[in-house]
């Protein structure tokens, strides 16, 4: 009798915690956690300036020319494909210019990587710095005969651009039909550095912000002017500091972030950059070098 009594006095203590009583106790515990807890969105986009091309090699202004790469620029694409591979990359979407130096760099990333499937974006938006008059020019040679000060304003200044070239010029992309669907005003016979940001960040802020937001992975392979562009906007670099930045061809350059669109700073990027270059840095340092060299 004893332990009937006793089991039936445990089993009414039991039954007061009911389970909404429970459920009441474990949401307001969870009501308390700190919103700050909650994990945040990070998003992953590289960038991947083009191998040599064959005006690289030449050390002349190539600006829209369509050059092909040179055998180094295939050899560069190519080991900037292996060290995304050996990372692990995986991509949705990838964009590009509508210059040959650029797509080919891509396309040997992407087949590399078993990606030749993904949509490829081509737009003149991500085309190359028009450096007017002085494009298919020798860079040595423009300094002997201008002077190295005058040049370098020309090719380093942020708002200063070449001498424009005349609409009857070769090189004018008014006349070639690769551009025939751009409006005539929107082509350029000249461009600064700031000119060049300005119709670069357009696509980015109408489609490529839109498109890493929505989930997708995005490669973009491009021009040194241009992906210039991209890293000022994301990094904030000054306009003075901006000049004196050179981006290595087939280096993959890889940016972490977050919901704002603002880059997580990361270890080993090399300043005034955040986001970090893949493979030994110390090569990509001297490569750097070799860039800014070009016009001694």
């Amino acid at each position: 009798m004893k332990f009937l009594i006793l089991l039936f006095s445990i089993l009414s203590a039991v039954s007061a915690f009911s389970p909404s009583f429970l459920g009441s106790k474990l949401s307001n515990g969870l009501s308390n956690v700190p919103s700050s807890t909650c994990l945040e969105m990070k998003y992953t986009l590289v960038l991947v300036r083009h191998g040599e091309s064959t005006w690289n090699d030449e050390n002349r202004f190539t600006g829209w020319y369509d050059c092909p790469l040179s055998e180094s620029g295939l050899k560069e694409a190519q080991a900037g494909a292996e060290l995304l591979k050996n990372e692990g990359f995986t991509f949705d979407v990838a964009y590009t210019s509508t210059l040959k130096r650029a797509i080919k760099t891509l396309w040997i990333i992407l087949e590399e990587n078993n990606l030749m499937y993904i949509p490829i974006i081509n737009t003149w938006r991500l085309n190359e710095r028009h450096y007017g008059a002085l494009q298919g020019l020798n860079k040595q040679q423009t300094v002997d005969k201008h002077g190295k000060e005058q040049v370098l304003v020309w090719r380093r200044s942020y708002d200063i651009p070449p001498p424009a070239l005349d609409e009857s010029s070769e090189y004018y992309p008014g006349n070639d039909a690769m551009y025939a669907n751009v409006p005539k005003d929107e082509l350029p016979k000249t461009e600064s550095l700031k000119l060049t940001e300005d119709r670069f960040l357009v696509e980015w802020n109408e489609n490529l912000v839109p498109l890493i937001k929505s989930g997708k992975k995005v490669i973009i392979a491009a021009h040194g002017n241009t992906l210039r562009a991209l890293v000022k906007h994301l990094d904030g670099i000054s306009s003075d500091e901006i000049t004196g930045l050179n981006i290595p061809t087939g280096v993959p350059l890889v940016y972490e972030l977050d919901e704002d669109m603002k880059p997580i700073a990361q270890d080993d990027a090399i300043a005034p950059l955040t986001g970090k270059y893949l493979g030994d840095l110390e090569k990509v340092r001297e490569r750097i070098g070799a860039v800014a060299a070009q016009t001694k």
